[in-house]
């Protein structure tokens, strides 16, 4: 059951890097390498479902890439929800292919300096053979993923140019 912990130091105000993290736009920049779009759920009937904009708290998004050569689906919810603090996505139940996957996201401001820290924890199915993996390359596979989704949410946030196309 790997945990990635990650500290990402951003020369930016809170509110902003709060906003740029939970956003959808911004996810689908960062992950372009794997196709990733976020498209309308499989159950239809999720009346909280977004493929655009900024995520609230109950709000799902199912995204779709392309990983390891394989398209697979993984939809999440907001689960907590402080404004500028924190929030918390999990996956929903049979909504992608961990067995379990929670990501808290942590800010705190200090003089404009926003430190931001991510809390990735997932469970792989297939128990040993999930294991085997994690330890083989899906640990460094996400370590590598969440890394370079932070690296681009500091590249937009301390560029006011580059923040005001994505942010309202």
């Amino acid at each position: 059951m790997p945990l990635i912990t990650l500290h990402t130091a951003i020369n930016a105000p809170a509110e902003i890097v709060f906003n740029l993290s939970r956003s959808i736009d911004l996810h689908k920049i960062s992950a372009a390498h794997t196709n990733e779009e976020a498209v309308p759920p499989l159950d239809r009937s999720d009346v909280w479902a977004r493929t655009s904009g900024l995520m609230e708290l109950n709000e799902t998004v199912t995204w779709k890439a392309r990983h390891f050569g394989i398209t697979q689906h993984l939809t999440v919810r907001i689960t907590a929800f402080e404004q500028n603090k924190s929030f918390t996505d999990e996956m929903v139940p049979e909504g992608g292919i961990f067995k379990v996957m929670e990501h808290k996201h942590l800010f705190k401001e200090k003089d404009g300096v926003t430190l931001m820290t991510d809390l990735f924890y997932y469970e792989s199915p297939l128990g040993i053979l999930g294991r085997l993996a994690d330890a083989l390359f899906l640990k460094r596979y996400m370590h590598n993923f969440l890394l370079k989704r932070n690296l681009v949410i500091k590249e937009i946030a301390e560029d006011e140019n580059k923040r005001n196309t994505l942010l309202p």
